[in-house]
């Protein structure tokens, strides 16, 4: 027995989806899961010239230049400023950051100093002035991406909950 499905605006915009499936079109930005994962995606700035949609590599260096571009921080307060950023809904593994501010620093988009050389405690990391223009495109190229998972959670919510 076919169940009647919700409203129409969710109907409309589920074909509309479809459509956008089957026609070829501009990069996508990458499968709804790799929204803010690491791993499977094409290298930093990739997406800049055209080799690869956006994807979820993105969106963490955007945030960690966006968060080092306030001020020098280190590793551990980064991921708890995302914690904090994100009310817990994204908890960044020191696994995840930590190789991502090796990479950022060697392609010389941040700059790493030790708190006590000698003692090798905490690294801070500064933003560079290439990091700055990567910084500028990220959170131009991003922004309709980000919109996007925005509108599909809406969508998925509204599918679910209903509408209101």
């Amino acid at each position: 027995m076919a169940r009647k499905r919700g409203s129409r605006p969710v109907a409309e915009a589920v074909a509309k989806a479809t459509r956008a499936r089957q026609a070829p079109a501009q990069p996508r930005g990458g499968r709804p899961s790799d929204v803010f994962g690491m791993g499977g995606s094409a290298p930093l700035g990739a997406a800049e010239s055209g080799a690869s949609p956006i994807r979820r590599r993105d969106v963490f260096p955007l945030l960690v230049l966006h968060l080092i571009s306030r001020e020098p921080d280190y590793g551990n307060r980064l991921i708890e400023e995302i914690e904090e950023i994100t009310q817990g809904v994204i908890s960044v593994n020191p696994n995840t950051m930590y190789p991502l501010l090796r990479e950022l620093e060697a392609k010389g988009l941040i700059e790493g100093r030790w708190e006590h050389p000698d003692k090798r405690t905490r690294r801070y990391y500064s933003i560079t002035a290439a990091g700055r223009t990567e910084y500028r495109r990220l959170v131009e190229e991003l922004e309709p991406f980000l919109d996007s998972v925005i509108r599909s959670v809406t969508l998925i919510k509204r599918e679910i909950y209903g509408t209101g």
